[in-house]
């Protein structure tokens, strides 16, 4: 290899240690207070909490788990940041709305 093709693979390695290391940035949430009965979905060892609404399902991040699991079955009003993603299916045609939830407050519990 000569040295112009040294170059081009030093620049590429340049640029692609650069991405490899270039930080992510989360989603920012949107602080949120939402209402709704607290219910487990899924099977096996898949399971997810989700706050549902009256026609809203909220899906509530893994590191918030512990403080509404003894609440199932049980109205409550929470505060938290909400992230929504729109979905779609590998076909690329829409699949709906994800709402999620996390760093939550529980407000209060039962009506």
């Amino acid at each position: 290899m000569n040295y112009k093709g040294l170059l081009i693979l030093g620049v590429f390695f340049l640029f692609a240690a650069a991405f490899l290391t270039a930080e992510e940035e989360a989603p920012k949430g949107i602080v949120t207070q939402v209402t709704g009965v607290v219910r487990l979905v899924g099977s096996g060892p898949m399971t997810q909490l989700v706050i549902t609404g009256d026609r809203v399902q909220w899906y509530i991040s893994n590191d918030d788990r512990s403080k509404l699991f003894d609440l199932q079955q049980q109205v409550v009003t929470v505060e938290g940041e909400e992230i929504v993603t729109q979905m779609t299916f590998a076909s690329g045609r829409p699949a709906g709305t994800r709402r999620e939830l996390k760093n939550i407050t529980i407000i209060s519990v039962g009506e």
